[in-house]
């Protein structure tokens, strides 16, 4: 496949998601709804309160927790290269502060 069209179909995908809900895996198993998005973020190490901080950008879709792992610092610099909606982002910019860039 060559290079561009693998993007495209990447970001379609993901537009579709984003747009109308959904799962990332390849089951067809239909619309992921915001309690299940929950439970795979809690699953994989997101707390309660940072769910909570956030919840427009929960989609469920990630595979692990790298703020719970970094050692953010207010004043830190961190570039988030994931491809989801920004929650780890968004996180970030909290722990870094107005110092610091996310």
């Amino acid at each position: 496949m060559k290079e561009e069209k693998i993007k495209k179909s990447v970001k379609e995908a993901y537009s579709k998601i984003a747009v109308k809900g959904g799962s990332c895996c390849s089951c067809g198993c239909g619309k992921v709804d915001s309690s299940i998005a929950q439970k795979i973020s809690k699953s994989i190490g997101y707390s309660d309160k940072e769910l909570s901080n956030v919840p427009e950008a929960n989609l469920g879709l990630g595979c692990g927790n790298p703020i719970a792992l970094g050692k953010i610092n207010e004043g830190d610099v961190v570039l988030d290269l994931g491809s989801g909606a920004g929650i780890d982002c968004f996180l970030a910019s909290k722990k870094v502060g107005k110092s610091g860039r996310s």
